[in-house]
């Protein structure tokens, strides 16, 4: 289920109290307020998958207050774990305050006061996140150690965090096109990597179980191949070395996606190759220079492969780009 609304669609006056009520249903109440109340511009996506709710969320700046009489009222008993997407924000709750900037994680109790602010400015934007609403009751780990990261800073730059940010970002593309099954999966991944990242954070890996675990390696794995597709030596047992398992447990995480690491590797290999063939910019470069770059050094091979995958050889491609014509299968 995804739903979006956007409040320039509203009347000015009416703007603002629907963002109020719309943040109370989709998280918890909050005493809300704002210099920008008078004509109040917001963006909320709404997005349901699986065990997951998700809220993609864009406004101006203002201050949101959850207070022990709000949550007598109504607790929905969640962690608000969100990604700073843009702008910049604060967060005090447990007599902790994190001051977050464009790719910080943090996380807040439904169940504790807390204050939040979101900062925009001309050069930074509106502030924007994406918070993913996790049911305390879901979270394997005991809430004692689960508090000690409230209102902590925990950045995205590197390793699962990253891997995380990614993922969200690609949820809100992609999630609301999937079928209810795909949805599903999507959101289970979601969060077993919410649950990865949570568990590095309080030191407790010992309580992650093992389907997490192997969709945390898939995603590393994921993200090393992107990385490394230049490289005309990477393989199944490149990626088994390089995180330090064996080549069958590389297949075996593999059937979560239901493509051989192989089969994802030439994939990625021939749409890399397909975005610099339409790349102005790569024009200069002959088509097997443009293959070799992506690690495929066999230009006959390659012709053979893109033409399989996208229903033309690669210089007809990009001949057909350059003249504007149509006929290829770019989304194949």
């Amino acid at each position: 289920m995804f739903s979006v609304v956007d409040t320039l669609s509203l009347p000015a006056e009416d703007r603002f109290d629907w963002w109020c009520e719309t943040v109370a249903r989709g998280a918890a109440p909050t005493r809300i307020s704002s210099d920008h109340a008078a004509d109040f511009v917001g963006r909320v996506e709404m997005l349901s998958v699986g065990p997951l709710e998700a809220t993609s969320i864009s406004f101006p700046a203002l201050t949101s207050e959850r207070t022990p009489a709000l949550i007598k009222r109504s607790d929905p008993e969640t962690y608000e774990l969100t990604l700073i997407a843009g702008g910049a924000m604060s967060v005090a709750q447990a007599r902790r305050e994190a001051v977050l900037s464009v790719g910080d994680f943090v996380m807040w109790s439904s169940s504790r006061p807390y204050t939040g602010q979101g900062r925009s400015s001309a050069d930074s934007g509106p502030s924007r996140g994406i918070v993913l609403h996790l049911p305390r009751r879901l979270l394997p780990f005991p809430q004692s150690r689960v508090e000690q990261v409230l209102a902590t800073r925990m950045p995205a730059s590197g390793g699962i965090g990253a891997i995380l940010a990614h993922h969200l970002q690609t949820l809100f593309q992609e999630g609301p096109a999937l079928g209810e099954p795909e949805g599903a999966r999507l959101g289970s991944a979601t969060m077993h990597l919410a649950h990865a990242l949570l568990a590095q954070q309080i030191d407790a890996r010992e309580y992650v179980e093992p389907e997490v675990r192997a969709t945390v390696l898939l995603a590393r794995i994921e993200a090393f191949i992107e990385e490394n597709l230049a490289d005309p030596q990477l393989s199944p047992h490149s990626v088994a070395a390089r995180h330090h398992v064996s080549v069958r447990t590389v297949h075996q995480v593999f059937r979560q996606r239901h493509e051989s690491v192989s089969a994802m590797i030439r994939r990625r290999r021939l749409e890399r190759c397909r975005s610099d063939l339409a790349d102005p910019r790569l024009r200069h470069l002959p088509v097997h220079a443009v293959a070799a770059r992506n690690g495929l050094g066999d230009p006959a091979g390659f012709s053979r492969g893109f033409r399989r995958a996208f229903g033309l050889p690669p210089a007809e491609y990009r001949r057909m780009l350059r003249e504007g014509t149509t006929g290829a299968r770019p989304g194949r």
